[in-house]
């Protein structure tokens, strides 16, 4: 397998590149992705190679963007909407927790909606609590939505184009902090199964289960701790909704630890959803109580020192993860 060593952000718009060229129903929309390739460069030169018609510059209208998008994949297209900033999805949730996600179920299954919506996310630098916020598990409790959420490169290609290719919604959560992050990725036809977690690294000692973004917190914190003895089995679940809960049982049941970290705010976060499984289906396998990491139960700051309080570090998971050992 020919790899090369490319950015998070060149990752996804090879996806969009690979999928527009084979399959002719493959559009994107979004504010400014024609004009300037997308915040992010996630679009860069996609207009040039397949024109205005499959590249779609939209009003500044969420609404208007979800809204089309739905009808779009409804009359037989794949369109690709961009949401700019996740944050936004809140001036559309009717189209998105209403529409796009019951249209299977309301219709007998006789239409399906294959959209992917592309959604920003997470904390940078100082973008204050209207341009920084996981809200992730706002869309894992809503039935009829898939939803991922890529750590690395190679998983943001594989992921964008399952979920292109997916007959029903996907929600594509990328975090705005990984776009210049580079690393492998397979040259050519790559798929990763929506659904499926991967084993960042193998242990005997505990399980600490992340994604996205945290996933990178959570590798130091495991790096720290296996300077100290600390056998860590660190799984990225890349999706949140369908999960992979065989794989954290199975590691869980080797381990008897469970750590589940997350950027976002830890009240009713998905990693409760991860830690009340285990208890539901697992309980027997746990030696100590679980630990759950996230972010204190407020907007997020504008204020650099405050931001960098409230922000889940290595050094809070890897503390999570002494406290259970």
């Amino acid at each position: 397998m020919t790899v090369k060593n490319i950015t998070f952000s060149q990752a996804t718009l090879e996806a969009m590149d690979e999928e527009m060229s084979r399959d002719e129903r493959v559009f994107v929309m979004g504010e400014d992705i024609a004009r300037q390739g997308g915040i992010f460069g996630q679009f860069r030169g996609l207009p040039d190679k397949f024109g205005l018609d499959r590249v779609r510059d939209t009003p500044i209208s969420e609404t208007a963007i979800i809204g089309s998008a739905v009808g779009a994949a409804l009359a037989g297209m794949r369109p690709v909407a961009d949401m700019h900033f996740a944050d936004f999805i809140g001036v559309c949730m009717d189209e998105v927790f209403n529409q796009m996600a019951k249209v299977y179920y309301m219709f007998g299954a006789q239409k399906s909606v294959p959209l992917v919506l592309r959604a920003p996310d997470g904390i940078i630098n100082q973008a204050a609590a209207q341009h920084s916020q996981t809200v992730e598990a706002w869309f894992a409790h809503i039935p009829g939505l898939k939803v991922v959420i890529p750590s690395n490169p190679a998983d943001a290609k594989g992921l964008l184009k399952a979920a292109i290719r997916d007959e029903n919604p996907v929600i594509y959560f990328e975090h705005k902090g990984l776009f210049p992050m580079k690393g492998d990725v397979p040259e050519g036809e790559h798929l990763v199964e929506i659904g499926k977690a991967r084993i960042d690294r193998e242990g005997k000692d505990v399980t600490l289960v992340s994604y996205s973004m945290m996933m990178h917190h959570a590798a130091k914190a495991a790096d720290r701790l296996a300077a100290e003895g600390v056998s860590v089995e660190l799984i990225d679940l890349r999706s949140i909704s369908p999960w992979d809960k065989e794989t954290v049982l199975k590691s869980v049941a080797k381990t008897g630890r469970l750590c589940v970290a997350q950027e976002a705010v830890k009240q009713g976060g998905f990693a409760a959803e991860v830690v009340a499984t285990i208890c539901e289906e697992g309980l027997e396998y746990l030696d100590a109580p679980v630990a759950r990491v996230g972010a204190p139960f407020s907007p997020v700051p504008f204020a650099r020192p405050l931001e960098q309080a409230y922000k889940v570090s290595a050094d809070t998971i890897y503390d999570a993860v002494r406290k259970i050992l």
